[in-house]
């Protein structure tokens, strides 16, 4: 059977026991904690799972056409995936990987329209959905944990004062927020720093949030939220920053978007690119997440940012990789959201919840397990915009200095 061809090449830690719907039991593992029982409640499937397991799964999870009878879907997946590859090596599933290279870019071909359809279908989602598991602020991104003790709100704080201080930020600096969200970043740039700071996004539900968030705080003089697409801005700013948007960008229309970034950059300017990324080659998107979470998104290799920002003529000035921190940061979501499930049912149902379940715990999983990771690009358009050394960079955050200098004149 397909199932047990599986589990027996993934399942090398803990026991997993299978009970199918005629009862029938089959236990993989060598034993010992976890121990995880998993009910099938559906006829066994044939050859779905071998082709696209975590495709066939999170449908199957959605559906309630599989349980877990005793431990977490966590518990599961992190015992799925102990053996890294042992499923993606099958001679199949690298078969129909290599049949399907071609289609990742019709996959993430995103021009404007299509880029608006995209942006609606996960982040017009109703505003009460995200309050139940973002901070006050719905920062929708991966936050800095600096010890992994922190407090999501504290962790988001960080995050942004990090950004800060490799942007530089000054008072009365012009700052672009390409993908601003619902305002988060805009408004600490603002408030703490006295920038005034544009925000782009495609979501009519963040713009409209944003906006009266700006009213409350007394901030709609120094910032303003347009529903426009990053390729129809014109104007030139002193800093450019994009924090968890560029997954929508689509390796297609890299070189678009950076020389989109030098275009829209002052001589001096600063940009920064924050993005999830892969530790690998490039590939392709989870069926699943595109299907049912993301479409046209895609989390891409350093070498396929990289050789875009060389063809763009802009300067690679500082990368950071951050590994666990959004494994940190998807586990204080999924907490949240399961203390207020009841919620997000009334909202929606429970297939939805169970969709957002596995969306949010599977993304962990990754973080921890696979080869999924964040990076942090600091660019400019000349080589002296910055300082020679990092050190600003923990002067600035810790609020040692202000007023940003340059290590030597521009020419």
């Amino acid at each position: 059977m397909v199932l047990s061809a599986i589990f027996e090449r993934v399942i090398k830690t803990g026991q997993l026991t299978l009970v199918d719907r005629s009862g029938g039991v089959r236990r993989f593992g060598p034993g010992g904690p976890p121990e995880i029982v998993l009910r099938l409640n559906a006829p066994e499937p044939i050859l779905k799972p071998l082709f696209d397991p975590a495709l066939w799964f999170g449908e199957a999870y959605m559906n309630g056409e599989v349980t877990l009878v005793e431990g977490s879907l966590y518990e599961f997946l992190d015992l799925c995936t102990q053996a890294p590859g042992a499923v993606h090596e099958h001679p199949l599933i690298t078969l129909k990987n290599w049949l399907g290279w071609p289609l990742r870019y019709l996959h993430q071909f995103n021009p404007p329209s299509r880029s608006h359809r995209n942006v609606q279908h996960h982040y017009d989602l109703s505003g009460a959905l995200y309050e139940l598991f973002l901070n006050d602020e719905r920062d929708y991104s991966c936050a800095y944990f600096a010890t992994g003790t922190e407090t999501l709100e504290q962790a988001q704080r960080e995050k942004k004062r990090r950004i800060a201080a490799k942007l530089r930020i000054a008072p009365g600096q012009r700052v672009l927020d390409i993908g601003s969200g619902w305002g988060g970043l805009a408004f600490a740039l603002a408030r703490e720093h006295g920038a005034e700071v544009t925000g782009l996004t495609l979501s009519r539900e963040q713009a409209d949030f944003a906006r009266r968030r700006a009213l409350e705080q007394g901030l709609d003089g120094r910032t303003r939220f347009l529903l426009q697409d990053y390729r129809a801005e014109s104007g030139i700013y002193d800093r450019v920053v994009s924090v968890g948007m560029f997954e929508h960008v689509g390796v297609a229309h890299y070189d678009t978007f950076f020389r989109q970034v030098r275009k829209l950059l002052a001589p001096d300017g600063v940009a920064l690119l924050h993005s999830i990324g892969r530790m690998e080659p490039p590939g392709g998107t989870s069926a699943w997440l595109r299907k049912y979470i993301f479409p046209g998104g895609y989390s891409p290799a350093l070498s396929e940012v990289l050789a875009a920002i060389e063809r763009s003529g802009l300067w690679v000035t500082d990368v950071e990789i951050l590994r666990l921190h959004y494994a940190d940061t998807l586990r204080a979501w999924s907490e949240r959201f399961q203390a207020r499930r009841d919620e997000a049912r009334e909202l929606y149902d429970e297939r939805f919840c169970r969709m957002w379940e596995f969306y949010l715990t599977v993304c962990e999983i990754v973080f921890r397990n696979g080869n999924q990771m964040v990076f942090q690009i600091q660019l400019t358009r000349h080589k002296a915009a910055v300082p020679r050394t990092r050190d600003y960079m923990s002067d600035q955050a810790t609020g040692r200095l202000v007023e940003p200098r340059r290590s030597q004149p521009l020419r």
